[in-house]
C-alpha cells in the first residue's frame, strides 16, 4: 500500500440505486473490504436519473486519501460527464483517473485488489482486466 493511504474508488452510475448496489456487491465480493474508500455517485441530486457533476466530485473528494481516485462509469454520458470533469481540472482530486472497465465486474477487481494494497496503476489494470472475463 501507498504510504499516503489507500487507493479511493468512486462508482458512477445514472441511478443512485445502481451505484450504491454494486458497490455493496463490490464490498461483501472483496469480503467486506471495510478499509478501502469507496463511494457511489449515482443518478442527480434531486434523486433522478442522470449523472451530475457536483455528486461525482464530492465522492471523489469523500474518497482521496492521497493514493489516486479510481473512477467507474456505467454508461456514455456518465463517461462524458466524468472526461468533462478530468478536462476543466480543479473539480477532482489530483491523481483522479477514469477507468476503461466494465462497471459490475471491474468495481468488484478494482475493489479486491484496492483493499489488497494496489497502487492506482494495479487497480486500474485489474479493473480493465474484467472486460476478458468469460461467461461462458
Amino acid at each position: 500500500m501507498s504510504a499516503a493511504g489507500q487507493v479511493g474508488i468512486v462508482l458512477v452510475s445514472h441511478s443512485a440505486q445502481l451505484a450504491v448496489s454494486v458497490a455493496e456487491l463490490a464490498r461483501g465480493l472483496a469480503g467486506g473490504a471495510a478499509s478501502v474508500p469507496l463511494a457511489p455517485a449515482g443518478g442527480l441530486p434531486d434523486g433522478g436519473l442522470g449523472t451530475s457533476s457536483e455528486l461525482i466530485a464530492a465522492a471523489a473528494r469523500e474518497v482521496d486519501r492521497g493514493a489516486g481516485v479510481a473512477v467507474l462509469a456505467d454508461l456514455g454520458s456518465a463517461v462524458l460527464t466524468v472526461k468533462s470533469l478530468l478536462a476543466e481540472g480543479g473539480e477532482l482530486p489530483e491523481g483522479t483517473r477514469l477507468v476503461d472497465a466494465p462497471f459490475v465486474e471491474g468495481a468488484v477487481a478494482a475493489v479486491v485488489t484496492a483493499a489488497a494494497g494496489g497502487a492506482l496503476d494495479e487497480v486500474e489494470a485489474a479493473a480493465e482486466e474484467a472486460y476478458s472475463y468469460h461467461k461462458v
